[in-house]
């Protein structure tokens, strides 16, 4: 994986193969039960005891390394600036396309931190929470486009990491429900001052136009210490999202109260050309023109093949 464009001579990323990867595990212990895999695992995801002790547990003694690192820098800095902050949570960004297996990663990065003596308080929510209601996006028009930059309330998500990130203690969080297809009213997940937190979303790496009078325009990036882009090539992903469109179709989908409850009875082929459809309208468009774009700014880029398996790491060089 070459992550340079053709002209360019410098590559900001050191690649490692999996097996090269694997090897920086370490003595790194396994911390995970043999029947957590199926809990963390989302649909059609992979994850079983050889892709944790190959990538994970790799990761996860690196970023102990980071999180080591960044804690011995904000002690000395408050000691040399004689201030009394409050507690500084390290945040990590989860960044790829949708069908990619963002949430499995995720859901493994915080319990394998979790289990780090002295085992830290380890929080992660989604971006799903603070896009705008299916009220208001059906009113702007833009429900198709609901994942793109422009369906987030992004004020709110700033304030939100903003807070976090300050140290505040008991910050709120909106709560999406994937049944509804909505964000549930009057609903709310509380951020208590974690040690780590994991904020995973398709366009969490998302930049802004450059203000031309200089003045600080924050981005959800800003304030993540350490980032992940989960890679595949597109045809991989458009095959995971219809086959997960298909599973779907016969488990979540036949719940009376779902919103895409109308495609419970859609036949094989009328199920796969809906969802050949919408990945090509909306995943795919978001892909190339939002998701994509931002993946030299990760931190990590983990690429899987075509079995959903990561491949390669790339890490950015400091």
């Amino acid at each position: 994986m070459d992550i340079r464009a053709p002209e360019q001579q410098y590559n900001p990323y050191r690649v490692y193969s999996r097996e090269e990867w694997a090897r920086l595990r370490d003595d790194t212990p396994m911390t995970l039960e043999p029947g957590e895999f199926d809990r963390l695992r989302s649909l059609h995801d992979r994850l079983d005891l050889k892709e944790v002790e190959d990538i994970y547990l790799p990761l996860s003694r690196l970023l102990s390394i980071y999180v080591d690192a960044m804690q011995r820098l904000y002690y000395a800095e408050r000691q040399f600036l004689n201030i009394r902050d409050r507690k500084v949570p390290y945040i990590i960004g989860v960044a790829g396309s949708v069908a990619v297996g963002k949430s499995t990663t995720a859901r493994v990065l915080q319990a394998l931190l979790a289990r780090w003596s002295p085992r830290p308080k380890v929080d992660l929510i989604t971006t799903d929470g603070f896009l705008y209601p299916k009220a208001l996006l059906e009113q702007q028009g833009i429900l198709q486009k609901k994942g793109f930059p422009e369906s987030y309330d992004l004020p709110l998500l700033l304030n939100f990491l903003s807070d976090i990130k300050s140290g505040r203690r008991h910050v709120r969080s909106p709560v999406y429900s994937h049944l509804t297809y909505d964000i549930v009213p009057n609903e709310w997940a509380e951020i208590d001052q974690p040690d780590i937190l994991i904020v995973e979303g398709v366009n969490v790496l998302q930049t802004g136009k450059l203000p031309r009078d200089g003045k600080a325009v924050p981005v959800v990036s800003d304030f993540f210490d350490f980032s992940v882009y989960i890679d595949a090539d597109e045809e991989a992903l458009r095959r995971w999202y219809i086959k997960r469109f298909l599973a779907l179709r016969d488990t979540a989908f036949t719940n009376p109260k779902s919103y895409f409850n109308r495609y419970a009875l859609l036949s094989d082929e009328e199920a796969i050309a809906t969802a050949t459809a919408i990945w090509e309208r909306t995943n795919l468009a978001n892909l190339e023109d939002n998701i994509l774009p931002t993946r030299p700014r990760a931190t990590l880029i983990l690429k899987k093949g075509a079995d959903h398996a990561v491949e390669s790491v790339a890490l950015r060089r400091l």
